[in-house]
């Protein structure tokens, strides 16, 4: 998987912007502020359809602009394509090829994107929301339909949410009709999310000895907050536990159990890492994202881009090294730093770009 090239047109701080990148690594220098970052979150947004960072889509737009548009061109295993998004007040147009797609499956999945930033560390010690929406983004890449499941979930606890809040005598028969909907979707999204963490956490565990030097043993587990035990299927655990919990929805006026409440534990030696230090956090994360790489390459038979914000300063000589060493090569690489003295072991063959008040100067790829 490459990106071989990048258009922007009024995006952030650049007018326009047209980038032509190495197949290997990919360096944006520059000191804060001057627009580093916005080319990281450009390439998350065409890969994603979002930021990674913005609270409204409308951040992204020049200023005094009324639209954006970023354009790439990506060499995969199985030929050469175009992706292109346009976003305004009206909404965002996503194309592939060039052909307007109806549905966000249809587009998301064709460049596959791992960011590794500094608040990626909050994914250990902040909001299971936080978790949740790394399981969303994971999947989604590497299993599109998923993005349609969980919007499905998400349409039908939206409803059952608005039915319990807005009325005051509660239709009980409609009100099964909404939780067998809410059951059925729901399952769904759980039995994907099993999967992929069954599988993340195999080979997390087995980068995270490597980067440990053999001390310590990364698990990951998935922890829902319905009770999924041998024997009897997710959707008949569900329905339990929404009857076992249905005076108490009632009362509150929400949905107390489900998919949208589940949450993700990391543990390091059996203790729960948001116990550890902070460069156990650092190697768990570190573990996570060439985790993340493997399995994107596994599922789809191609590496993914990696993206790397400004977290080559936050990691020491050994997990940089650890890092490279996965890397090298084999993954196409974006990084952003205000100085290359924070870089150690990097090979020679980079392409690097200075960044100073969103002006770009492109220096030749070294070899």
């Amino acid at each position: 998987m490459q990106l071989e090239s990048l258009q922007l047109l009024n995006f952030r701080n650049y007018n326009k912007a047209n980038l032509e990148f190495s197949p290997h690594l990919n360096v944006f220098v520059g000191q804060n502020a001057q627009g580093k970052t916005n080319l990281i979150e450009a390439i998350y947004f065409l890969s994603l359809t979002r930021s990674h960072r913005a609270k409204s889509d409308k951040e992204l737009i020049a200023f005094s602009q009324n639209q954006l548009s970023v354009s790439g061109n990506v060499s995969r295993l199985q030929g050469k394509l175009v992706l292109d998004i346009v976003l305004s007040d009206k909404g965002r147009i996503t194309k592939v090829n060039h052909l307007k797609q109806s549905k966000l499956s249809d587009y998301i999945g064709h460049l596959p994107v791992v960011l590794f930033a500094p608040e990626d560390l909050q994914l250990i010690k902040g909001a299971p929301s936080l978790r949740r929406k790394f399981l969303d983004i994971d999947l989604g890449q590497i299993k599109p339909l998923y993005l349609t499941e969980i919007s499905q979930y998400n349409h039908v606890l939206k409803q059952r949410n608005s039915y319990l809040k807005t009325n005051q005598t509660i239709d009980m028969v409609f009100l099964s009709v909404l939780d067998e909907q809410l059951i059925t979707y729901g399952s769904q999204v759980i039995r994907q999310r099993l999967k992929f963490i069954d599988k993340l956490s195999t080979k997390a565990k087995q980068h995270h000895l490597q980067i440990s030097n053999q001390q310590e043993e990364l698990s990951i587990s998935y922890q829902s907050s319905i009770k999924l035990t041998e024997g009897k299927s997710i959707e008949d655990a569900f329905r339990q536990q929404l009857k076992k919990q249905l005076d108490r929805d009632l009362f509150k006026k929400n949905t107390s159990v489900g998919p949208h409440r589940d949450d993700v534990l990391f543990s390091i030696n059996n203790i729960e890492a948001s116990f550890g230090s902070q460069g156990q956090h650092r190697s768990l994360i570190l573990s996570l994202k060439l985790a993340e790489i493997d399995l994107i390459r596994e599922t789809i038979g191609d590496y993914p881009i990696l993206l790397l914000d400004d977290v080559m300063s936050e990691l020491d000589n050994h997990r940089q090294l650890k890092l490279l060493e996965n890397i090298h090569k084999n993954v196409q690489t974006f990084i952003t730093t205000t100085s290359l003295d924070h870089l150690h072991q990097v090979p020679n063959d980079i392409q690097l770009f200075h960044i100073e008040k969103g002006k770009i100067i492109q220096e030749t790829a070294v070899h």
